[in-house]
């Protein structure tokens, strides 16, 4: 396969091997800007997919890295995280990770980004992010997740037992 190149794939490239990562990024055909389109291409369950979605809490940027398997229940989650949380919009998704919806890193942005990891991603050996173009994802853990986005681990929604 060609390998393909993209500015914002390659400061996305540059931060993992930052953080001592030699990650083989998938390039698809199409843009895989769902999860479930993510999982399709992948062969994988669509939990394994980290979405990396951005929202502002208190007008600054927050992203969000949250499996495919369930939305961000961004008014539980503001609570516990002691703000109000609204979906960012595209330009201050771009300003915030230098990215384009849809094609959002955990990481090389031009800044850091307080980063949210969602736990349900613990469940998974293996989860896929993008990599900075629609396009693109990588492969990489919960724990890696973690640790390269100096994210904070927690809950996206509330428990089962907290909504019956």
């Amino acid at each position: 396969m060609t390998e393909l190149s993209h500015s914002a794939v390659d400061r996305v490239r540059e931060a993992l091997a930052g953080h001592g990562i030699d990650a083989e990024i998938v390039w698809f055909d199409d843009a895989v800007t769902t999860a479930q389109l993510a999982a399709d291409a992948l062969d994988v369950e669509a939990a394994q997919i980290a979405n990396s979605l951005v929202f502002t809490i208190d007008d600054e940027p927050i992203l969000v890295m949250t499996s495919g398997s369930h939305r961000v229940d961004t008014e539980w989650l503001g609570q516990q995280l002691g703000g109000v949380i609204r979906r960012a919009s595209k330009e201050t998704v771009k300003a915030a990770t230098g990215q384009v919806i849809g094609g959002v890193a955990p990481l090389g942005h031009p800044a850091p980004v307080r980063t949210i990891v969602d736990v349900q991603l613990a469940d998974y050996a293996v989860v896929w992010a993008a990599a900075g173009h629609a396009k693109t994802v990588f492969p990489t853990s919960f724990d890696e997740l973690v640790r390269i986005t100096g994210g904070t681990p927690s809950a996206v929604e509330p428990p089962a037992s907290a909504v019956a």
